[in-house]
């Protein structure tokens, strides 16, 4: 059961009508507050992390499949209504897909979100640093798993370091000021290329995180150290998938899509069903969840 609270401003707490002077708390049935939303606005990358994609390739959706902006602005604003007021925009790569800016500025509008984030590899942050700050967008977390330009370029496959380095550049001139580091790791933060990272972010002035590499299939995962993810018993978040499904966790099968149920009735499905728990998922891949 989920439980929908909120300051009575002359509506009733379960009023389904957007009031913008009532505060709403949804706590899931395990007394979690949910108000993180993670959206993926596109399974496509313009990286091969070999963690993330394999090496035979991927199959990416059709066109049709992939939500419009506007689908995905409707499901948000009813999001924020039942209480999400932090949202992070995901991918995939989320500056491949054509009108971003223009996506982050919409967002930036709904009242009710208080904190609106993205995570890119920074490859396009040259281009558009200067864009997203001015259409609204708060904070960047940007992900880097060596700043060696060989161990780059193996690990991402396709990547160049120096683009790296000139998007969090023009990241920091734009006057993004809290920009985190995502850093994936096998077992621990002390292993050469992650140490490599945290060197350089520490001189420049960037709080960085380690994600221990997961496994879907397995259910295999751990507390990001240094941030606030993997710890189920404090999970705040739903994730919005490119096509349309609603996650309640990561690490399970469990999806409700918005065309299907319409966006009221997938986001109660979702908030009902979030486990207290991860355990696997098999119907899932990274490149295309949002992390």
């Amino acid at each position: 059961m989920v439980n929908l609270s909120g300051r009575d401003n002359g509506c009733y707490a379960d009023n389904r009508m957007f009031h913008p002077f009532l505060e709403w708390k949804v706590i899931d049935s395990f007394g979690r507050e949910i108000n993180y939303l993670r959206i993926s606005v596109t399974d496509r990358c313009n990286l091969r992390c070999v963690y993330c994609m394999p090496s035979e390739g991927v199959f990416s959706l059709k066109h049709e499949d992939i939500l419009t902006y506007e689908e995905i602005l409707d499901f948000v604003n009813i999001a924020v209504s039942r209480g999400i007021s932090k949202v992070r925009i995901t991918g995939g790569e989320p500056l491949v897909r054509k009108g971003i800016v223009q996506f982050v500025e919409s967002l930036r509008s709904i009242e009710g979100i208080t904190d609106l984030s993205m995570t890119t590899n920074g490859i396009l942050l040259s281009q558009y640093a200067f864009e997203l700050k001015k259409a609204g967008l708060m904070r960047l977390n940007v992900s880097c798993d060596s700043v060696d330009p060989v161990r780059y370029k193996a690990i991402t496959r396709t990547g160049d370091i120096s683009l790296f380095f000139e998007g969090i550049k023009a990241a920091v001139s734009a006057g993004f000021s809290k920009i985190k580091i995502n850093t994936v790791i096998e077992k621990s933060p002390d292993e050469v290329d992650a140490d490599g990272v945290r060197k350089w972010a520490e001189k420049n002035g960037f709080d960085i995180r380690y994600i221990t590499r997961m496994d879907l299939s397995s259910g295999s995962f751990s507390p990001v150290i240094g941030g606030e993810g993997g710890i189920c018993a404090r999970c705040n978040r739903l994730r919005l998938t490119s096509n349309g499904d609603i996650k309640p966790c990561l690490f399970s099968d469990r999806v409700f899509n918005i065309r299907q149920y319409g966006c009221e009735k997938a986001l109660e499905l979702a908030l009902e069903q979030k486990p207290a728990s991860g355990t696997s998922s098999e119907c899932g891949t990274f490149y295309g969840i949002g992390g």
